[in-house]
């Protein structure tokens, strides 16, 4: 194998595994013996000092590891600042109003009312910090309490839950006789 398919292979190793690699680990995979690999990787390094390339390669007691470039911190830090923009699906309103409504709730119960499994839905709603958990219920296998976080009032704009929209009773009973009307025409099938 010529020596850019073993770069592209160590860099390909490096990039990945986000740490340090040992040589021996590294050799072992491109089936070279240390000598030859170090020398792989001792060409790479003196590659990316170019100052066209914002990485470099690194060796920290007999392992190597890919990284920035500390000349580049400015601009990570300037886009690490950029606020992220969470997309809601309809999966996770769906689940986010019904941990709204019914807090605290678990899980179980929320699959309940949405009939589906809901663990990534409630993950990532408490990855985007809209949900907490608030505890555990006092009942066998003591299932985790969730609840909605400040980070939820200040994104849907309410000071409290008690500002949320109420349903009115006429459109609750519409909802639940679609729901069974739905219920019975699955039961036919």
């Amino acid at each position: 194998m010529e020596e850019k398919k073993y770069q592209a292979i160590i860099e390909a190793i490096l990039f990945t595994m986000g740490e340090s690699v040992e040589l021996e680990k590294i050799a072992s995979v491109l089936e070279l013996d240390k000598k030859q690999t170090k020398k792989i990787i001792d060409d790479m390094m003196e590659h990316y000092e170019d100052e066209s390339i914002g990485v470099r390669i690194i060796e920290l007691d007999g392992a190597y590891q890919m990284c920035t470039k500390s000349e580049m911190y400015e601009y990570l830090i300037k886009i690490a600042k950029q606020p992220k923009r969470h997309v809601l699906t309809d999966v996770l309103l769906e689940t986010l109003s019904i941990i709204a409504y019914k807090q605290p709730i678990t899980k179980v119960e929320i699959e309940k009312i949405r009939g589906v499994s809901c663990d990534h839905a409630v993950n990532k709603l408490v990855e985007y910090n809209l949900v907490c958990e608030l505890g555990r219920l006092d009942a066998p296998g003591r299932p985790l309490l969730f609840g909605t976080t400040e980070e939820f009032l200040r994104s849907f704009g309410v000071q409290s839950i008690d500002e949320l929209p109420v349903l009115n009773p006429v459109q609750v009973e519409e909802f639940k006789q679609e729901a069974e009307a739905e219920m019975n025409m699955k039961m036919d099938i």
